[in-house]
């Protein structure tokens, strides 16, 4: 008889190949068939919520691995929870207005021919555009395995966002944060528009160091030197600044006398050669005041004023102030009354304006000089050089390398330019509760809201004080965040919040026949509801007066209105006004009133999960804008990742994908093509997020062989599950056998580590957790322990039977605790467990198991483990020594000292079970002589279906050949149903 037809070996149809490449589509077949999504929030209808608000990417290009990185972690942490028994709904988004949309679309109708495009064809193409990137990405995103509301997002393109959007901003203008002002902002010269913060990124960069001097008044030959990396804002200077703490003195160097900080004199006369220099005089900050200088080439002249900012680190202790050119020149300018001079143009070069008399201006010779610098250098800064030597004012020049804002898509330096913009103060102490309806106001070009002041409200903290209370009040994820955040609200400037692009949402603003601007929350108002009618392109399609008389509130008193505003919102003002427009609309997205937090309301989010850069970007702006519009952050918790980067750690991104800066494409479809979705999100949760991440083939690899460890473990229990039902052959705790309880706790234990790690949102840790306990306590130990009786044992032995209801369990909860991360594989070993439901792991609610074990219990298998750990060894060596072969060819003896002994005999079975050995004998010795171990043969014969040795081979008939055990089985398995 052929005996091993008798055993139970494992059979499934789980496949060991995964081919995810062809399975996974299916799968999302499936899911979109049936509908998993909408499945899930119906079967949660009631459950607490926990709400993931989706920060939104950018409709543009394909999805990028960086891009895959988020939205995977989102999937874990909406699966996860929902797992746990909440309502977990998911609403992605897309942000579809902004600057790289609007290039793109002009780009192609130029190559159409279409060069002289108006507001509206462009807005309809970028309408177009945006919505075609927006099908790709969701297909690329549903590729991931991220389950969500695919079919009902939400898009800042819509007329319903876009007037959620206005009404927020109009609480914003009702409590007196915008005006419209002249002040220096970021200005991208190639796309002629003002930029965000969030929209400049700092690179290295080679500026023209330059040595001025200006001619003291009155003082034959004397100068004061200044020092400045961009010699092109010299014919703005209107002012010198100096700081009234530090020394100065009057320097007498190659035949000239220069004023220079003291500290910086050691450095200065090797930088400008002055070999033989002599200190004439200190000079005190009263008299510095007192002096005047004339300009070096423009008929002008100005005076020396003291400023705390000036340092003694660099330069000569000596700033230049161009007030149109900078944040402090700014400050300063304004304090003194100085013209925000800014002789610029929106296309970056050297203009008159009417701020200075014509003759006080640059020479004819500068104008249409260009900002824009190519290789370093401009026509501009090459200009103003070649006057200052032929005017002699240049006492030196060289090239200096530091880090400076750059557009971060043009990847060209930004200037510092003032032009008229809207403001959003930061400094500003609200006048009134949102939603107030105020009455009309005009806001003049210098920033002041006129309004009856006899109804404000008692005046608040200022805004950027109540920024920083709340900043302390939420919760994030690294520590480090806090700090970041804090950061970059505490040294934010005014938001400049309109931009000169056409592809965004209009600022319903008007201006009157003195070209003063017209602002009022109801004006904006009424736009908002205008734009949800009929969106937003009206704005452009109508005339002022047609806009005026649709938008001018009833009842208003103030100036009319005979021109019409151009600029759009910043579109960090789209994406950060996400709290009104989508928490605030969407019902599924709301808590339901709490007893236990009063103090949440019900359209905060749980958490906000996006890339460190947020910080300066969607973060901050949907703090600012919660917190200005409806006086509460609308978050509760920030969680936050690194970047994406290469193996040479620069950060990856679309814009240095699109340059040609990688070998292989580093979008998400790629990774997904070569080894499926699961791996690529095994791999994402196998990285500690919370720092910069670099994606290598060879990493990827890595988790693919640990992919491989988990589905085989899938594998062994569903395949010995095939003639398991949990119904009729599930074995009560009372009947389990040692081995079984021992792996029953440590799995219990697991799954306590692994639900707290998800709820830490560390899911490397989870990652860690799951696959050591996969190679180490079951493959190493429980999977290859059991072999025997599942394999040999009659069918539906009570030892069979325990292996398999412990598997049973085992399967369950493993694919569980992964469907966060391994969607679909855990999904498909689900549908191959016997029994289980309900139909998707996906739906089924994971509860942590717990075993009870006593102390001692705990205590005995800590020994008999430590018994086992050194017993192996000493199996080990004899099989080296071809004494044995297999471990069941051993006939194991331990000496044990008393206190290990009773223990080991009052668990000699499991023991057995831990060695695997055909047989054991245990014996006590005293403490002095403790554990030693020893191999013999065993005795009796070796049976010819388990392989055992026992001394009852031979003693059946029928069976001669086997084992009592395998007789039983052989018998059970021949004998008729």
């Amino acid at each position: 008889m052929d005996y091993k037809e008798t055993l139970n070996l494992p059979r499934t149809e789980f496949p060991m190949q995964a081919n995810l490449v062809q399975r996974e589509p299916l799968r999302l077949a499936h899911w979109s068939k049936s509908d998993l999504y909408g499945q899930i929030q119906k079967a949660r209808a009631g459950s607490p919520k926990f709400v993931l608000h989706d920060g939104p990417p950018f409709a543009n290009g394909d999805v990028h691995i960086g891009t895959a990185l988020n939205k995977i972690l989102k999937d874990i942490v909406i699966k996860s929870r929902s797992l746990r028994g909440f309502q977990a709904p998911y609403v992605p988004g897309w942000d579809c207005h902004g600057l790289p949309i609007e290039s793109k679309v002009t780009q192609e109708l130029r190559a159409e021919g279409k060069t002289e495009a108006d507001a509206a064809t462009i807005r309809t193409a970028c309408d177009a555009y945006a919505r075609k990137y927006i099908d790709l990405q969701r297909d690329q995103f549903l590729r991931l395995g991220v389950l969500g509301d695919w079919q009902h997002p939400y898009l800042t393109l819509t007329p319903q966002y876009e007037a959620d959007e206005l009404r927020l901003f109009a609480d914003l203008v009702a409590r007196g944060f915008v005006y419209r002002g002249k002040k220096p902002v970021y200005w991208s010269i190639p796309f002629k528009t003002a930029l965000a913060e969030a929209e400049v990124e700092y690179q290295d960069h080679i500026s023209q160091s330059v040595y001025v001097k200006f001619r003291v008044v009155g003082e034959p030959n004397t100068f004061v030197l200044i020092w400045t990396t961009t010699p092109w804002t010299i014919p703005a200077n209107l002012a010198v600044a100096f700081n009234p703490n530090l020394g100065y003195s009057y320097i007498h160097a190659n035949g000239e006398t220069y004023l220079v900080a003291d500290a910086l004199l050691h450095v200065l006369h090797q930088t400008c050669d002055w070999p033989n220099y002599q200190i004439i005089r200190s000079v005190d900050a009263t008299e510095l005041s007192t002096l005047q200088y004339e300009h070096p080439f423009c008929a002008r002249t100005g005076r020396l004023y003291p400023a705390d900012f000036v340092e003694n680190t660099t330069g000569t202790g000596f700033v230049h102030i161009a007030p149109g050119h900078g944040q402090e020149d700014y400050l300063l300018g304004q304090h003194l009354g100085l013209p925000i001079y800014c002789p610029v143009n929106d296309e970056g070069r050297f203009a008159h304006t009417t701020d200075l008399p014509k003759r006080e201006q640059m020479p004819e010779v500068l104008l249409g000089k260009t900002v824009l610098e190519k290789n370093h250098r401009s026509e501009a800064n090459d200009a103003v050089l070649a006057l200052l030597r032929e005017t002699g004012a240049l006492a030196h020049h060289a090239e200096f390398s530091h880090s400076y804002p750059h557009c971060w898509r043009s990847k060209t330096p930004v200037i510092f330019r003032a032009v008229d913009q809207w403001f959003i103060r930061i400094d500003h102490a609200p006048n009134a509760p949102a939603g107030t309806r105020d009455a009309p106001t005009t806001t003049s070009s210098t920033g002041t809201t006129t309004g009856d002041p006899s109804t404000s409200p008692p005046v608040p903290l200022p805004f950027r004080q109540q920024a920083l209370q709340q900043i302390d009040q939420v919760q994030w994820i690294p520590e480090w965040g806090v700090n970041r955040i804090r950061g970059a609200v505490d040294s934010r400037p005014d938001w400049c919040i309109s931009r000169q692009r056409t592809w965004g949402v209009p600022i319903p603003a008007f201006y009157d026949d003195q070209g003063e601007p017209i602002l009022s929350a109801d004006i904006v108002r009424k736009a908002a509801d205008l734009f949800e009618q009929h969106g937003s392109n009206i704005w452009f399609e109508k005339s002022a007066s047609e806009l005026w008389t649709l938008c001018r509130p009833s009842g208003w008193s103030g100036p009319e209105a005979v021109a019409k505003s151009t600029d759009t919102l910043d579109v960090w003002i789209d994406s950060g006004s996400s709290s009104r427009a989508v928490l605030m609309r969407r019902p599924e997205l709301q808590h339901p009133a709490s007893a236990k937090d009063p103090s949440r309301l019900p359209w905060q989010a749980d958490v906000y999960l996006e890339g460190t850069d947020q910080h300066r970007g969607w973060f901050q702006s949907s703090l600012l804008l919660s917190l200005g519009g409806n006086q509460a952050p609308p978050f509760k918790t920030v969680l936050t990742h690194g970047f994406m980067v290469d193996e040479d750690r620069e950060k990856i991104s679309k814009s240095k994908q699109g340059q040609g800066g990688y070998a292989k494409p580093q979008t998400a479809e790629r990774y997904i093509r070569e080894y499926g979705a699961d791996v690529v999100r095994l791999w994402v949760a196998s990285q500690d997020y919370r720092s910069d991440i670099i994606v290598s083939e060879e990493r990827l690899k890595k988790v693919g062989e640990t992919y491989r460890l988990l589905r085989n473990t899938f594998r062994y229990q569903l395949s010995n599950l095939h003639d398991f039902d949990p119904n009729q052959h599930a074995v009560v705790e009372a009947d389990w056998s040692g081995l079984d309880r021992w792996i029953r706790a440590a799995f219990a234990e697991l799954e306590k580590e692994v639900a707290n790690a998800y709820e830490a949102f560390e899911f490397h840790l989870v990652y860690q957790k799951i696959t050591q306990f996969a190679a180490v306590e079951l493959s190493s130990v429980y999977h290859d322990l059991i072999k025997d009786r599942l394999y040999c044992d009659p069918a539906n032995s009570t030892r069979r039977r325990s292996a398999q209801t412990t598997l049973y369990h085992l399967i369950s909860r493993l694919a569980q605790m992964l469907a966060p991360i391994l969607s679909f594989t855990t999904d498909e070993a689900w549908e191959h467990i016997p029994g289980v439901q309900p139909e998707s792991v996906h739906l089924s609610v994971w509860q942590p198991s717990v075993l009870d074990q006593s102390d001692e219990e705990k205590a005995d298998w800590e020994q008999l483990l430590s018994i086992r750990s050194r017993a192996l060894p000493v199996l080990e060596q004899a099989r080296q020594a071809r004494k044995i072969g297999k471990a069941l060819e051993a006939h194991l003896l331990i000496n044990l000292p008393p206190e290990e002994a009773g223990i080991a005999l009052r668990h000699k079975q499991d023991l057995l079970d831990l060695l695997n050995v055909s047989q054991l004998t245990l014996s006590e010795v005293t403490s002095e002589v403790g554990f030693s171990a020893s191999v013999m043969q065993p005795d009796g014969k070796k049976c010819g279906r388990c392989w055992r040795w026992e001394v009852e081979v031979g003693m059946h008939t029928e069976h001669p050949e086997l084992c009592p055990r395998c007789v039983t089985a052989v018998t059970y398995v021949n004998t008729p149903a």
